[in-house]
């Protein structure tokens, strides 16, 4: 068999995919629940309830997707221009130190005891954090063609043992009893909550706003325009003008700075403090959500509650009916497969290939 590339996608095969990936997801995962010896229908009911089945559960789904939402929009600019940014996770760390560190200063001289003024301070540190991280990797794949799969990847270890060390030594705590963990924020810096008594804070908005504005930035401006052209064919995009260096560039900073903002809200809106534990792997999911998004701004704000629901969800369903949290993993990883494999059966259709033979 080989694939043939097809004129033009229909709409219905558009439409059918997404659904026929989410079928698949289904059965699988219920052959899995029926290998564990659990009911199916009471196994999803569970982690349906778990995650979406009370304001509560609400309030904990949107909670865990705001860092998705972040980190996934980080990888869809880096993966619209072809440039695979894999270092969100050490990123989200960067602009979490930054933002406790300038955090920390609060209230220490006159014109620094505006809890706005260091707020937008903390913002900006975490943002230009995350940036820097990326920037050199870009950098060395533009100049000397090194691959930045491997340097952003490499760049997550150096952050965490960076991280480590400083949470050991100048950045640590000393009322923490001897646990690794930076300073806590101030009061007057952590972000609101909208609903009391949850931890749904008011980062949410905060994401949400930086999606529609990724969306406007790719549908109706210059370096939007750039992006998809370098994404589509670099060379051609060349040929015709774009400029490779700025847009490289352009990307690397919008890209890092997205997933170290993630690192300060999720520091102002839910931990308060910086510990190795922070997060349990947001900038890896983070390009699994851009994948199931399709690289669309607005889908991942879709996406990351779908995964954030399954990973919430996952724990109720483990106390109900004893089916490991692990199966949430599996889910979020074959829907991803089986997204990215139907998105590639409307484009390609499957031929039997012509075998030629000699006669003699």
């Amino acid at each position: 068999m080989r694939l043939e590339r097809r004129s033009q996608a229909s709409a219905a095969a558009m439409l059918l995919a997404p659904v026929g990936a989410v079928l698949f997801t289904l059965a699988i995962s219920a052959l899995l629940v029926l290998w564990a010896g659990a009911p199916v229908g009471r196994t999803f009911a569970a982690m349906f309830a778990g995650g979406f089945g009370s304001v509560f559960a609400w309030s904990e789904t949107l909670t865990r997707a705001v860092p998705l939402i972040l980190t996934g929009l980080a990888a869809t600019v880096a993966f619209k221009a072809r440039l695979f940014n894999i270092g969100a996770e050490g990123q989200l760390y960067g602009g979490a130190l930054a933002a406790v560190a300038v955090g920390s200063l609060f209230g220490e001289s006159g014109w620094w005891s505006s809890s706005w003024l260091v707020f937008v301070s903390m913002l900006i540190a975490a943002a230009l954090a995350g940036a820097a991280l990326l920037l050199g990797p870009v950098l060395l794949k533009v100049r000397l063609g090194v691959d930045e799969v491997v340097t952003t990847l490499l760049m997550n270890f150096i952050v965490l043992l960076a991280v480590s060390a400083l949470l050991d030594g100048p950045m640590k705590d000393p009322s923490a009893l001897g646990w690794p963990q930076s300073v806590a924020l101030p009061a007057e810096l952590e972000l609101a909550r909208p609903i009391e008594g949850t931890r749904l804070h008011s980062g949410l908005f905060m994401a949400t706003g930086l999606a529609g504005a990724l969306w406007l930035i790719f549908k109706h401006s210059v370096l939007g325009f750039d992006i998809r052209a370098t994404g589509a064919n670099a060379r051609a995009a060349a040929f015709a003008g774009v400029p490779a260096l700025r847009t490289a560039v352009l990307v690397a900073l919008l890209s890092g700075a997205l997933a170290g903002l993630a690192g300060a809200i999720e520091v102002a809106g839910r931990a308060g403090y910086v510990t190795l534990d922070m997060s349990p792997g947001f900038g890896y999911t983070g390009i699994v959500i851009a994948m199931l998004a399709g690289l669309h701004p607005l889908g991942v704000l879709a996406a990351s509650v779908f995964v954030a629901g399954v990973l919430v969800g996952a724990d109720s369903m483990s106390r109900a009916v004893g089916v490991p949290t692990y199966i949430a993993d599996v889910i979020v990883a074959t829907s991803l497969i089986a997204v990215l494999v139907a998105t590639l059966l409307t484009q390609y259709r499957l031929q039997p290939r012509l075998r030629t033979g000699t006669s003699t």
